[in-house]
């Protein structure tokens, strides 16, 4: 019997011709297809300016630093996330809080994010969970006239569209917040491998990200032609965190596909609905009207006291079958590094109550339909019984 995984990526002949042709040019790094592919993604989110870099982290992190925020600022984040968006923010010397989540879409909640403003925040860090873009206009609104930036982590989310009064955005377009983050995991719409971004339409943070990427250098026309072609300054404390020509050619090809990889994702998402509708033991996560999900992840909340079984033995005996399952995510105030650093125990009484619940299914493009039946199938047998 054939092993599903949660996620895993597609890549077909077109992708490995890309790569060849980079392997045997001049550059594999450094070269041209990092421009070329920064081109293309940001001609499809409709953003002027795009930073490729070497992972959502490096992503999340130079946006965090771009922001050019005092040091021990607070950023609101959600703590149902991987931990990098976290993580980065303390990377960057900032302070994270945690803002409850909605309990039917699993996004940060508006409201909530209202609460936990102080005199000390500084920056709104929005995460797309699952791909399901957060309500940015509402987040939007909270910051104005409050000096406080909008960074979305949209590394779930790449190919996800919300619409305001008629207008359809992209997310990455930025049309509600000041930078977008996304990252090219296997796992993700798109693969580089291993890879990020960051989108902005602000020149200034486009700049500074410039440098950033690569050890906070520039190479200042004027001096140059002054003192020769080898100059250069370091004006910040960089990173390395530049992308190779190698994956940006495999994500130049993997764009051609985007829109097609969504639509299977969707058409995915659709499927499992219609098998698990109307169970009084699972519920799952809500599409508003004006949103559009990507569905990097379905998670199915089961309510495991009524199913009778616990999530243990559900993932357990699925893997038996050769389904593979995740856990989407433990609460970053759970992990004992936080929990040395957060004040008081932290308790979100919608976090709490999604981690009881929740699983996350398989769901890729290259996934077959009976396939996809079966793990509804093996699902309905243990949370139905």
């Amino acid at each position: 019997m054939k092993n599903i995984p949660y996620g895993r990526q597609y890549i077909d002949a077109d992708d490995i011709k890309a790569v060849v042709k980079v392997l045997k040019s001049d550059f594999i790094t450094q070269g041209p297809a990092v421009g070329a592919f920064e081109k293309k993604l940001a001609s499809y989110c409709k953003v002027k300016y795009v930073v490729a870099v070497s992972s959502g982290t490096a992503a999340l992190h130079l946006a965090c630093l771009a922001a050019d925020l005092p040091r021990h600022s607070e950023v609101i984040t959600t703590p149902v996330t991987f931990l990098a968006t976290a993580n980065s923010i303390l990377y960057a010397g900032l302070k994270p809080v945690f803002a409850d989540i909605e309990p039917d879409t699993f996004n940060i909640d508006p409201e909530k994010i209202s609460g936990r403003i102080s005199s000390r925040t500084r920056a709104i860090i929005p995460v797309h969970f699952a791909g399901l873009p957060c309500d940015m206009p509402g987040i939007r609104n909270i910051s104005r006239g409050k000096d406080i930036i909008i960074i979305e982590d949209a590394c779930h989310a790449l190919g996800a569209e919300y619409t305001v009064k008629g207008r359809k955005h992209r997310v990455g377009s930025c049309a509600h917040s000041d930078m977008a983050v996304f990252s090219f995991h296997p796992v993700k719409h798109i693969t580089t491998g291993e890879g990020g971004a960051i989108t902005t339409n602000n020149r200034k943070y486009y700049e500074r990200l410039l440098r950033l990427r690569s050890h906070g250098v520039v190479k200042p026309y004027k001096k140059c032609k002054e003192i020769g072609p080898w100059y250069y300054e370091m004006r910040a404390l960089g990173f390395n965190y530049r992308m190779t020509d190698i994956q940006a050619a495999l994500g130049g090809s993997q764009m051609a596909k985007l829109t097609g990889f969504v639509k299977k994702r969707r058409e995915i998402a659709r499927l499992y609905k219609k098998f698990f509708y109307g169970m009084e033991e699972i519920s799952l996560q809500e599409e508003p009207p004006w949103a559009k999900s990507a569905y990097h992840l379905f998670v199915l909340n089961i309510d495991f006291k009524v199913a009778g079984i616990g999530r243990k033995s559900v993932m357990n005996e699925l893997a038996d079958k050769g389904i593979g399952t995740q856990v989407h995510y433990i609460p970053i105030y759970k992990q004992p590094y936080y929990k040395k650093i957060l004040p008081g125990n932290m308790l979100l009484d919608n976090t709490e109550d999604y981690y009881r619940k929740a699983l996350s299914i398989p769901i890729f493009p290259s996934i077959k339909h009976s396939e996809v039946s079966r793990i509804a199938r093996e699902v309905k047998r243990l949370a139905g019984r």
